[in-house]
């Protein structure tokens, strides 16, 4: 019986070395896929194909008795790094006769992201740091595009101190705030203004169905092209006013961040084991905890700037801190029913996305379950 599991185990490996040597392969074509997208100027994310190959192979997976699920998520990782692969070999140039970018704060992270890709694009790319005012007025006086990417509190200061821009220079922002900004570069600039949030952060390999929100500010014809470009980069573009944006934002970031931070906090005053917890997590606990602890793993004041940018923001925390009291004290009364109602209410609200996110959730709880290691459980064995 030891003679017959090596034995199939051994072709085991055989067909993982087959699969190695497939995907070797497949990645060669990615990277020829790309060079043909450059040249058309096709965008590196094609959501239609995407589906339609997924939809095929499923096909095909459960016609060889192949889970159909496991095909996908194998190919949707490969998809994920032929992306990356595609970005290796830059863009197209939508806009060859722009003349100089000019990113203010290029030499940071986000910054330092957008940078590349424009540089990756074929466009000509200065970078102005905080040492570099003394040269700014020469460096912005052939800028076609001038883009603001440093830290939120300092972005209207900085954009208020910009010098006067060739009439026909795109300015544009990068902060996770909208309407200040934006009220800012209309007000020192006379030509065309756009405002963008991307949301993501600068370790992402590839801008593949990345969300970049723009608000419009002053000449809409004047920055399609940049649109344009960053459909090329595979972003998913969601327009959006600006005032709105900000609303939205004390819910999608200010109070999302808050929550992690406090409940990050009371673990760590209760001094709680978090090896123990991991140990006893199942993979919703541990996804849950991790997404708590990537953010200490990140530059606080990038998330002090973010929730105290709007006092909307304190606003929002402390109407979340007095129904988080208010629910508190129903259960402290013993009151189960409240909280079977509330919890029909709230479930009744999210509708059809409850059965959406409970379908998403599936694969990240698969995922963060296979990324485990357990030491009494040698991997690798089948």
């Amino acid at each position: 019986m030891a003679n017959e599991l090596v034995a199939l185990r051994g072709q085991i490996d055989d067909v993982d070395q087959q699969l190695v040597e497939l995907f070797a392969r497949r990645l060669k074509l990615v990277a020829r896929v790309g060079e043909v997208k450059n040249r058309l100027g096709e965008s590196i994310y094609a959501p239609e194909r995407e589906a339609s190959i997924l939809a095929q192979r499923r096909a095909e997976a459960q016609a060889l008795g192949v889970p159909p699920d496991l095909i996908e998520d194998v190919l949707r990782r490969a998809m994920r790094e032929s992306y990356s692969c595609e970005r290796e070999v830059g863009f197209k140039c939508v806009n060859p006769a722009l003349g100089k970018v000019v990113v203010v704060g290029g030499a940071g992270k986000l910054g330092g992201l957008f940078v590349q890709l424009f540089t990756l694009s074929g466009y000509q790319v200065c970078i102005l740091d905080k040492n570099d005012w003394a040269n700014a007025a020469t460096d912005f006086a052939d800028a076609g595009l001038v883009i603001v990417a440093v830290p939120i509190e300092q972005t209207v200061r900085v954009i208020q101190q910009l010098p006067k821009l060739p009439a026909n220079c795109l300015l544009v922002d990068l902060t996770s705030v909208k309407a200040a900004p934006l009220e800012a570069m209309l007000a020192v600039h006379t030509g065309p203004v756009l405002g963008l949030h991307p949301m993501f952060g600068p370790d992402i390999s590839s801008l593949a169905k990345q969300v970049i929100i723009y608000s419009e500010g002053r000449n809409s014809e004047a920055f399609e092209w940049l649109l344009a470009q960053m459909h090329i980069w595979g972003a998913r573009l969601q327009p959006v006013n600006a005032v709105e944006h900000d609303q939205a934002m004390s819910l999608i970031q200010a109070l999302r961040h808050f929550t992690s931070f406090a409940y990050g906090s009371h673990l760590c005053t209760e001094q709680a084991d978090l090896a123990q917890l991991l140990s006893l997590s199942s993979p919703i606990y541990r996804l849950e905890l991790a997404m708590v602890g990537r953010l200490f793993a990140q530059d606080p004041n990038l998330y002090a700037d973010i929730i105290l940018s709007s006092p909307a923001n304190l606003t929002m925390i402390r109407r979340y801190h007095t129904r988080f009291g208010e629910l508190l004290a129903q259960l402290e009364q013993g009151n189960r029913n409240a909280f079977v109602q509330q919890f029909a209410t709230v479930s009744e609200f999210f509708g059809d996305y409850a059965n959406t996110f409970l379908k998403e959730s599936r694969s990240l709880l698969a995922q963060a379950n296979d990324s485990r290691h357990l030491p009494n459980t040698p991997a690798g064995q089948a």
